[in-house]
């Protein structure tokens, strides 16, 4: 195994976490602006009040992206395996 094939894998790996990771925090950014920008409006300065409505759309973004999320990543370990038998011979 030489080290373009560690560098490709580790890139794949980068890859697909930017990809599955970006649905949540996408959404927990936004809405986190969202409150944040409420709160400064109102001068409410509750915890509660960014936490709870973070958790429930992130949940909400899980249900939403969960399905393409699972396939990404077994689609990804499938390609894994499959390269498994040319990272061993060399080529």
């Amino acid at each position: 195994m030489d080290s373009n094939a560690v560098l490709d894998v580790a890139l794949q790996g980068l890859i697909i976490a930017a990809k599955l990771s970006a649905p949540v925090l996408v959404t927990a950014l936004v809405v986190g602006f969202a409150i944040s920008l409420l709160q400064s409006i109102t001068q409410i300065q509750e915890v509660t009040l960014s936490f709870v409505p973070k958790a429930i759309a992130v949940a909400l973004a899980l249900l939403v992206a969960g399905h393409w999320m699972i396939s990404e990543i077994v689609s990804f370990t499938h390609r894994m395996f499959d390269m498994i038998p040319s990272l061993l011979n060399g080529g």
